[in-house]
């Protein structure tokens, strides 16, 4: 009866996202620009009351992620002037802090296999090269200096996030660990077009991608929460049976 009941939750809040893709496909079909943006809004809502329903608690750190991302959201899909993209991307920007306060706790480069470690720092490093040379190119190309240190500091968190959680992939492999690190490519996907949006070519099509992506990162967000919040059930209870055992050993 159990397992019926949570793969009754998973269908539903899997159709949950394909329902939100769905007036996102909607939108962009009719052009329609306001309900294309608001879309993007709900997601975290729905999200979150699928989820409660479900499971009813939810922890702080999670907490500030949805609530920064929700900010950012409004305030990207509501107002179109550069003081609110600038805000928008700062909100943006500390909810992936959050996200890397979440899984860095089960980081730990010394546990990393040398050849793996080597690679990983490799692609790390790389990728703060690339970020420094698109960082001296805006700097030239965009007059205004907050809004560049904005992009630096948001992209430079998005490649240590995508870091570490490639790390723990790489080192646990197991099932939250891979959720969790789908959901960080989703993001980084979703930022990237939204980058091209912004300071190279808009098309309507790339927003609508941008925030199909982006809903289906927080999706995997979400199921890596549930798939945690399990695991620790488990280790919870096997952990309460082994020392009843011993007490009575």
């Amino acid at each position: 009866m159990k397992n019926w009941t949570d793969l009754t939750f998973n269908k539903v809040f899997f159709g949950a996202l394909l329902g939100l893709m769905a007036i996102s496909f909607f939108a962009t079909f009719i052009q329609d620009s306001l309900m294309l943006k608001s879309t993007m809004a709900l997601f975290v809502p729905v999200f979150l009351i699928f989820y409660l329903v479900k499971y009813k608690s939810l922890k702080g750190v999670f907490i500030s992620f949805l609530l920064f991302s929700f900010l950012g959201d409004i305030s990207l899909t509501f107002f179109s002037n550069e003081t609110f993209v600038k805000v928008s991307s700062i909100l943006y920007f500390l909810s992936y802090l959050y996200l890397i306060t979440m899984v860095v706790p089960k980081f730990n480069l010394l546990k990393v296999d040398k050849l793996i470690g080597t690679y990983l720092l490799g692609v790390f490093f790389i990728n703060i090269f690339f970020l420094y040379t698109l960082y001296s190119i805006l700097k030239v190309v965009i007059p205004d200096s907050t809004e560049v240190l904005i992009f630096g500091l948001k992209s430079l968190s998005l490649i240590v996030l995508a870091f570490i959680s490639f790390g723990v992939y790489l080192n646990t492999q197991t099932k939250q660990s891979i959720l969790f690190l789908v959901a960080v490519i989703f993001i980084v996907f979703s930022t990237i077009l939204n980058y091209v949006n912004l300071y190279y070519l808009y098309h309507w099509s790339f927003e609508m991608l941008y925030r199909v992506l982006y809903g289906v990162g927080l999706y995997f967000i979400f199921k890596y929460i549930i798939a945690d919040n399990k695991y620790k059930k488990t280790v919870y209870k096997l952990r309460q049976k082994i020392s009843s055992e011993n007490i009575w050993a």
